[in-house]
């Protein structure tokens, strides 16, 4: 390729490093302010060039970097950021911007750029939509630990669980807040609430969303019809960060991807072993953990094993069990799906 670089990214400019093979001349450079407009003023340069390739390191920001190099007509490569770091080797010069581009540009010639995946910009929609959601959700359960703390801390009598789903027990709440709680604890509670309420509204909407994407996506509608526990949140969640042609060699290292995978002593650690990895994407991890769950239903085909488990270590253990073979049998169908999982059913 005639020429070959790197793009180093940060919130405030993009440096570059790049090589010209035929003339051997290396430019490097900033872009400045970091955002589409600049960047594509800066890729015009590259216009006449028939072959060009760019390496990005997969973080904040590649997204937008990868979209304005493929309509350049430039080739894009995403690197993953923890394979990039390993292959520098030992540190023996302080790491700057310029010496990550020209890292970049160097594995990326000699095709060792340790390379991800980059998605179809629906898949990459759908995944905003998923993260969004997850969000929203875990400051939902935010909101509500926070009114049943303030209840324990002031002394107020405890709440059965679920009393914030149904309107007589949000009458119950209110009662036990003016009944026992100060003026500023009532604040709380009624900040709180109205919190919740504005999350619930959002959520909903959002999982229309989600439940579209999901009926329109030939591997959600798949997965969620062959697998139990699934429905078409964890359907699309699956779909979305583990299909593609050839993405995984082995269901192992799609549990790996995931973070469900259990570690291992290390000396370069120093967490204890025997955890779970949580690397990867929390929405995944998350989706397929609840769908996990589904099998403590005594109507649930793999409950023995489930129950199995859970006797002999807990109910936590046995839903993670569950997760890691859904997600194993998930990979296995994408895989027969390939490419096709992605596309509108």
């Amino acid at each position: 390729m005639p020429i070959v670089g790197g793009l180093d990214i940060h919130r405030k400019q993009i440096t570059f490093d790049y090589l010209d093979t035929v003339t051997g001349q290396v430019c490097r450079g900033q872009i400045s302010p970091a955002d589409r407009e600049h960047l594509r003023a800066w890729l015009a340069r590259f216009a006449d060039c028939e072959d060009a390739a760019f390496a990005v390191e997969g973080c904040t920001g590649w997204r937008y970097v990868a979209e304005e190099l493929a309509a350049a007509g430039v080739a894009a490569h995403l690197a993953e950021p923890a394979d990039t770091a390993f292959a520098r080797g030992r540190k023996r010069h302080a790491k700057t911007d310029k010496t990550d581009c020209r890292h970049l540009r160097q594995l990326l010639a000699e095709g060792r750029l340790p390379e991800c995946w980059i998605p179809p910009s629906r898949i990459l929609e759908c995944r905003a939509l998923l993260e969004t959601y997850h969000d929203l959700r875990a400051e939902h359960t935010a909101w509500v630990q926070r009114i049943h703390a303030v209840l324990f801390h002031q002394g107020a009598p405890a709440l059965g669980e679920g009393t914030l789903r149904t309107e007589q027990g949000l009458a119950a709440l209110r009662a036990a807040a003016a009944a026992h709680l100060s003026p500023a604890g009532q604040l709380q509670v009624t900040t709180a609430l109205d919190m919740t309420d504005m999350l619930e509204t959002r959520l909903h909407e959002l999982r229309h969303q989600l439940l579209d994407a999901a009926r329109h996506l030939t591997g959600a509608k798949v997965l969620a019809a062959r697998l139990y526990g699934v429905g078409p949140v964890t359907a699309l969640a699956m779909t979305c960060w583990l299909a593609g042609e050839g993405r995984f060699s082995s269901s192992r290292q799609a549990v790996r991807f995931a973070g469900l995978d259990v570690t291992v002593y290390s000396s370069d650690r120093k967490g204890p072993p025997g955890r779970l990895s949580r690397q990867g994407p929390p929405v995944l991890r998350w989706a397929v953990y609840e769908a996990g769950k589904t099998h403590a239903r005594s109507s649930a085909p793999d409950h023995g094993y489930y129950a199995q488990v859970k006797d002999r270590c807990n109910g936590k253990r046995a839903a993670l069990s569950e997760a890691r073979k859904i997600l194993r049998q998930a990979f296995h169908i994408l895989a027969e799906l390939g490419d096709d999982a992605l596309s509108a059913a």
